[in-house]
């Protein structure tokens, strides 16, 4: 296999302290092994797209050896192929795999038929019972469905998002109303407002016969407890794509920035998720890569001016700093979650997204 580096310009990307050979290991990530050979390791594919004999980058095997030669002036990365055991993996599927698989994000939350009773009226529902759905009158005997419940709002602002927790009815227990109107207002042609409803899964079921407005639903395989209030969506055998290529987006949204962190803590640092403000409707696709910021403020010059209102008249604009880079693994309409590939500092909810090429 010949894996040719695109000659000078892309050599100019090498780490100076690159490997003449590696040897892939199980365990191994596409992103490490790049991150061996290159300062970007969003450029990899450029690896790939430059030999058209590879039809598929993203099989690499452990045994692999890739060797960096130059031929004819050119830069290059050549190696056999073992074909033994499983393919590596581009980013740690371990990581993700609840939030591809146990979490998504819906627009119109109430539009979605719910969970209105228990069997013999318990108040928590586990798997071989029964719970009764309104607004599945059109579901048929054997239908598969999932019951998810609704956990977060997300509103996207012009610096910050919020999101606010809800009560079992998908309503919020609070709004902070002098930030929200303050930051989101703007309408949706501004781009700000409300971005999605996050829902999580609990348990999915099989609807076993329906009667009016009522579909009553076996639950099958148990994640979490169900209760009244509880979501019902048809089951997706197939809700995301498990391969990911790093690629670097060709503009950024002006307010994307770091929506959330997971587990409810306000930073974060590498191999952990984090929900971002951009999704498809802003283009941001799976495999995205973005540098992450933390945004310099306005801050009043005390040095200079004793009087605190002088001083926050003459403020100097203190820069960015960057903090690391995330990667897009799952893609709504204005919400995407993105594992969080490198950093050196921790990440945190209203970090800013730019070009991974950036430097300031």
């Amino acid at each position: 296999m010949l894996l040719t580096l695109a000659t000078f310009a892309f050599a100019a990307e090498l780490r100076g302290d690159h490997p003449s050979t590696y040897t892939v290991r199980k365990g191994d990530t596409l992103w490490e092994i790049s991150a061996r050979f290159l300062k970007k390791p969003w450029l990899w594919p450029e690896i790939w797209q430059a030999n058209p004999q590879v039809k598929n980058p993203h099989l690499i095997y452990p045994g692999d050896v890739l060797s960096l030669v130059y031929i004819d002036g050119r830069a290059q990365i050549s190696g056999p192929q073992v074909h033994s055991g499983d393919p590596i993996e581009t980013i740690p599927l371990s990581r993700i795999e609840p939030f591809l698989k146990q979490l998504t994000i819906v627009n119109d939350v109430k539009s979605l038929p719910y969970v209105i009773g228990l069997e013999e009226q318990r108040l928590l529902n586990s798997s071989g019972q029964v719970v009764y759905v309104r607004g599945l009158s059109n579901a048929t005997p054997g239908q598969q469905v999932q019951l998810m419940r609704p956990i977060n709002s997300y509103y996207r602002g012009a610096r910050y998002t919020h999101r606010n927790a809800l009560d079992f009815r998908g309503d919020e227990f609070h709004r902070d109303w002098a930030t929200y109107w303050s930051d989101v207002g703007g309408g949706e042609s501004s781009g700000r407002g409300y971005a999605g409803t996050e829902l999580m899964l609990h348990s999915t079921g099989e609807v076993t016969q329906v009667q009016g407005e009522v579909a009553v639903v076996l639950l099958r395989q148990e994640v979490r407890d169900v209760r009244v209030g509880d979501r019902v969506l048809p089951l997706d055998t197939a809700p995301y794509d498990a391969q990911f290529m790093p690629t670097a987006p060709t503009s950024v949204a002006g307010d994307a920035h770091i929506l959330a962190v997971s587990d409810g803590v306000i930073e974060t640092g590498p191999y952990n998720v984090v929900a971002l403000s951009v999704g498809a409707s802003d283009n941001v696709r799976n495999g995205m890569t973005f540098s992450v910021w933390h945004q310099g403020e306005m801050t009043p010059d005390v040095v200079r001016h004793r009087n605190l209102l002088a001083a926050k008249g003459d403020k100097v604009d203190i820069p960015d700093e960057f903090n690391g880079h995330v990667m897009v693994f799952r893609t709504f309409d204005k919400v995407s979650y993105g594992l969080v590939m490198d950093g050196i500092r921790p990440i945190k909810i209203g970090d800013v997204l730019k070009h991974p090429d950036a430097t300031q």
